[in-house]
């Protein structure tokens, strides 16, 4: 039954959109953000609201057809310290911070959801909570501290759904297999060394030569430590010294981007990186100083309610639109709820390159196509109803 199609408030998800990419706030900042979340949650029928923490909102939904299953939905809601470059009519206010990871349409959804879900409480049996989060973009994030405080503990399942550009305008990528996201770890290193003149090398300590040696050993620990089923990247991305080609630095300084899913991997890697550096210093004398940064864990889609969510998909959008997806080799702060209850995150398309959504996440020049929200908001409510709903 379809007609709660007619119930979605199109025009007012636009709208949403729009006022909160022209006004956007950084993570932990969301104040005027997490107030017109409630305030417009304030203006539907039959939700408890809640401030779980001083910049999120939780909007409960208690269905009167019997007792069931508590399903969650999430949207965060923070931007990024960007400075925008698009050419929209709604371009951010706020100099240097922008909605360029698509956290704005991820509300305006939810917000389209939770309006539809509201009047059905009569068809509902079970409970559903509407998670507005604050801060994805920076770590520890804003899904721990929800976890932390308690939001999901009656909860039994959550789904969630994050805006991509190029792809189709309102598909629907659901990664099957288990891993959805990767861990984003890293590191910043500062290597000691003793600088001399070039003409006198054997005076020297050179952070160039040891930071060069721990370069190519560390590019072997996913070769021959990492079996081979297993993903594991690590990228040296930055790797700075000296001024001037007649003389040795004192110091050199590198940093790292890893990427894992299995937690073994993880720390393993951890160890790896950690001894290697420590390693290669004492065999050349340098001191090192590290700063290994854990990022968010790799979400975890469980397989049985990926494919749950592909059939529920499937029938608000149909089968052109709704596809299995390769893991996404970014990573989201969804996973603090995956590892507490079941859950899956599903990828939305934004739009193709020749509609102009040629710029992915985080970039200044980042659009969408505002005709993929309703088919979020669908699959939300779709979610919801093939969970909950009573004929």
């Amino acid at each position: 039954m379809m007609n709660w199609f007619d119930q979605i408030p199109v025009e007012k998800i636009s709208e949403w959109r729009q006022h909160l990419h022209q006004h956007p706030e950084l993570s932990f900042k969301e104040f005027k953000t997490s107030q017109y979340i409630y305030d417009t949650l304030s203006t539907f029928p039959n939700l408890e609201l809640t401030r779980p923490t001083p910049t999120s909102v939780v909007a409960t939904l208690v269905g009167s057809a019997g007792d069931g299953k508590t399903i969650a939905l999430r949207a965060d809601m923070d931007a990024l310290p960007i400075q925008e470059e698009t050419n929209v009519d709604f371009k951010s206010v706020n100099d240097g911070v922008m909605h360029a990871c698509g956290h704005d349409t991820h509300v305006a959804m939810l917000l389209g959801a939770a309006s539809v879900l509201s009047g059905m409480k009569d068809k509902l049996a079970g409970t559903v909570k509407f998670i507005f989060q604050h801060a994805e973009e920076q770590v520890p994030g804003g899904a721990q501290e929800l976890v932390d405080a308690g939001v999901l503990k009656d909860v039994d399942q959550i789904f969630g759904i994050h805006i991509i550009p190029r792809l189709k305008t309102g598909s629907l990528g659901i990664v099957k297999t288990g891993y959805t996201t990767t861990a984003a770890d890293g590191f910043f290193l500062k290597i000691q060394g003793k600088g001399s003149h070039a003409s006198t090398p054997e005076l020297s300590i050179d952070p160039i030569v040891v930071g060069s040696h721990m370069v190519m050993a560390l590019q072997s620990i996913v070769s021959r430590n990492v079996p081979a089923s297993e993903m594991a990247i690590l990228s040296i991305g930055e790797f700075h010294s000296g001024q001037a080609p007649n003389i040795i630095a004192d110091t050199a300084t590198l940093s790292c981007s890893i990427r894992t899913t299995n937690e073994e991997i993880r720390n393993l890697m951890e160890k790896r990186v950690r001894e290697i550096i420590d390693y290669v210093a004492a065999a050349y004398g340098a001191t090192v100083e590290l700063d290994y940064v854990r990022g968010y864990s790799a979400v975890y889609s469980t397989p049985e309610l990926a494919e749950f969510a592909y059939q529920s998909a499937t029938k608000v959008l149909g089968e052109d639109l709704v596809y299995e997806s390769p893991m996404l080799m970014a990573s989201e702060d969804f996973s603090a709820y995956t590892k507490v209850v079941p859950g899956c995150f599903m990828l939305l398309g934004a739009g193709l390159e020749e509609e102009g959504c040629g710029y992915m996440n985080h970039h200044p020049k980042f659009r969408v196509m505002e005709e993929a929200l309703v088919n979020g908001t669908k699959v939300e409510v779709q979610l919801i109803l093939d969970l909950l709903g009573q004929e």
